[in-house]
């Protein structure tokens, strides 16, 4: 979840701008090097001592760049030490003969370690990234594609590149009161974003099925996030801090017996219903407070809104993700729109789709995560207990 602001972000000086600005200038280094020996060479200032500066080149390159880069910069310095010694007439000595010696030891010396460097980054993030695919498929697993009397399918969609979880969460379970469906994000990025996730996940699929009460179910989410902020704020290393200060916009929704769809929104985006091609946004009749803020609350919430949900109609669950995501000019996605023209899609279809459509939109740069859950009714009739 981003800040609440609609003004466009741009590309200020912040902490990931000034370190990418460093290690672009690091990377320069090692060439500056060698084209400041050039000058020093071909000027009548070349009778300053160059060799240790043009053997240094190679070991540089290495610290910053990777193999392609270091025998690019072991390559540089070779010709420069060439052209300098030819320019100099210095062809014979056995300084010129000793530098180039020590070059070559350390241009292939600095070879075999920046692969090395590079083979252990490249192990190290592949096991972060079968650690991150495990972790996903623990806390946002795909719903099920059936589930009782409706077809569901879910897409999650990270903004950061290579991530697989953030801060949005979704789950759809099967229980005796119906199907049970669950959609949030949390307030901020990273770690802390990840565990109130797991958190609120965690409280939802424990309650789900014992819980009657809808209204309970997402009380206990909001109990169980505030427990656990309570737990690491006592921690030794003030984990908690992040924790006390987030708070996360969640819906939750519920298909019981009978075409209707019952939905608690605490703060978050209203669903979209598509029914004989209008969309209609699920509104809630009185707006409470996402979990975490529960005192801004006027009183406890009595009951959850129900809508008419009957066999044939779409039910679209989402993040802000989806309806704050803007192309160059800061044009909103038209999410309704998308809804409504690909309303003949099923499933994974709709899905990718609207995935494509999203990523056209931005010019394939998402600003926030997206969730989204699709239900579709099918049938009418009871839904069979949970196992």
């Amino acid at each position: 979840m981003r800040a609440p602001s609609r003004a466009r972000p741009g590309p200020g000086p912040g902490a990931g701008g000034r370190h990418h600005v460093l290690f672009v200038l690091a990377e320069c280094v090692p060439f500056a090097l060698a084209l400041l020996v050039l000058v020093i060479e071909l000027t009548p200032a070349h009778f300053v001592y160059t060799g240790p500066l043009l053997v240094a080149t190679p070991a540089l390159a290495a610290v910053t760049m990777g193999p392609k880069g270091t025998l690019a910069a072991a390559g540089l310095a070779v010709g420069v030490s060439v052209t300098t010694a030819t320019h100099n007439h210095a062809w014979g000595g056995q300084q010129v003969y000793t530098n180039f010696l020590a070059l070559s030891l350390v241009s292939v010396a600095s070879f075999i370690m920046s692969r090395a460097v590079r083979t252990r980054r490249e192990n190290e993030l592949n096991q972060i990234r079968r650690i991150a695919v495990a972790a996903q498929e623990v806390l946002l697993r795909p719903v099920p594609a059936r589930l009782g009397p409706v077809r569901a399918a879910s897409m999650y969609l990270a903004a950061e590149t290579g991530a697989q979880i953030g801060g949005d969460l979704y789950d759809a379970v099967q229980t005796r009161y119906g199907v049970r469906m669950i959609i949030g994000d949390v307030r901020g990025k990273g770690l802390p974003a990840v565990r109130a996730a797991a958190v609120v996940l965690g409280a939802f699929r424990e309650s789900v099925h014992y819980e009657d009460d809808l209204v309970e179910v997402i009380n206990h989410c909001g109990e169980a996030l505030r427990r656990d902020a309570v737990i690491m704020g006592a921690g030794a290393d003030g984990g908690g801090e992040a924790l006390r200060e987030a708070f996360v916009t969640a819906l939750v929704a519920q298909i019981p017996d009978g075409p209707a769809v019952e939905v608690i929104n605490r703060g978050h985006p209203p669903p979209l219903l598509l029914c004989d091609g209008e969309v209609r946004s699920l509104t809630p009749a009185t707006p409470l407070p996402p979990l975490g803020l529960e005192e801004f609350l006027t009183g406890p919430p009595g009951h959850a809104d129900s809508y008419r949900f009957a066999p044939g109609d779409r039910l679209l669950l989402h993040t802000d993700g989806i309806i704050e995501a803007r192309d160059g000019d800061d044009v909103f996605f038209d999410l309704a729109e998308a809804l409504r023209s690909m309303g003949g899609h099923t499933g994974q279809a709709f899905l990718e789709g609207l995935r494509q459509a999203l990523l056209r939109h931005t010019h394939d740069r998402l600003t926030d995560d997206v969730a989204i859950i699709l239900i579709d009714r099918l049938e009418a009739g009871p839904t069979p207990d949970s196992p």
